[in-house]
């Protein structure tokens, strides 16, 4: 049971919470690695890190003949980050479905725990790529293809295009996060996209144009109001409203996984049964406002 072996249920549940809906659109992101700051404790507790960042390039000189060597000084910033917390209510758990540390036995009490974190974790890291607004550093792009019948216009091959230009850094990768109606544009599209995108013969994904990596994201996409602003995390869907795809540059985003921890209340006289929670740190988001845009 949990009270008997606690390092083998919190590993289960971290690996599981490692493994699980694993969201391919964040593979290449740099985990930092820098130390975490825990402040505060219980209900209260943050999991902070500082990022060090910094614009400074060095001068190249070629074919030099002046000396001594002119000096630059170095300068850097330090960025503090929040890691977002994730708590999943406490479940109950009979006895018998408590005793043992096998992973079965693990897996099937709490499975579902792994499954909210998760799923919550990678909505707020696609929610945070996006930006907040249309500028020359995160632009918002609007597709310009033919109306599908409901009034939206479709994703086309010129506004990926567009992505390309405005987004992409030089001598750096860039991940296209499209939801559910942008990739059927695509798929739609086979004169300018076709094998480029799907292999037809294989029925396989190839992802990969223009220098830019595709990704389709089918739930939990950020929603834009007519003005182009993003709404908060969570919000309700107005009539107004558009689901926007997520464009981000692998040099201007980080991620850092935090603390794990398992809580647990043993059995009482009145209340015969295990409860169990679980609480996880992460976040996923641009360091600077610059290098992250929007397909709506």
């Amino acid at each position: 049971m949990p009270q008997n072996f606690p390092e083998v249920w919190l590993g289960r549940v971290r690996n599981k919470i490692e493994s699980i809906a694993l969201a391919p659109w964040l593979e290449g992101v740099e985990e930092l690695q820098v130390p975490i700051t825990v402040v505060g404790e219980g209900p209260s507790e943050k999991n902070i890190i500082y990022v060090p960042t910094s614009e400074f390039e060095v001068d190249l000189l070629i074919n030099n003949n002046t000396y001594p060597i002119e000096i630059q000084q170095y300068t850097d910033d330090l960025i503090q980050i929040t890691l977002d917390k994730y708590q999943t209510k406490a479940t109950s758990i009979k006895e018998d479905d408590a005793i043992g540390a096998s992973y079965d036995k693990i897996d099937n009490a709490t499975k579902q725990h792994p499954i909210s974190i998760t799923g919550g974790k990678y909505a707020k890291a696609i929610h945070s790529m996006c930006p907040m607004g249309n500028t020359d550093d995160t632009p918002i792009i609007q597709c310009t293809g033919v109306d599908d019948g409901t009034g939206r216009k479709r994703f086309t091959y010129d506004n990926l295009v567009e992505v390309s230009e405005r987004a992409k850094a030089k001598n750096s990768i860039c991940h296209v996060v499209l939801n559910n109606k942008h990739w059927h544009d695509i798929l739609l599209d086979r004169k300018n996209f076709g094998d480029k995108i799907v292999n037809y013969i294989k029925g396989k994904p190839a992802p990969e144009i223009s220098g830019l990596k595709l990704f389709q994201h089918t739930t939990d996409m950020p929603l834009l109001t007519a003005a182009l602003a993003k709404k908060p995390f969570g919000s309700v869907r107005e009539a107004t409203d558009k689901e926007a795809s997520v464009v981000f540059n692998l040099s201007k985003v980080v991620k850092k996984t935090g603390f794990t921890r398992q809580y647990y209340d043993k059995p009482t006289t009145l209340m015969q049964q295990h409860l169990v929670n679980y609480r996880h740190y992460f976040v996923a988001t641009p360091y600077k406002n610059e290098g992250i845009g929007a397909i709506v």
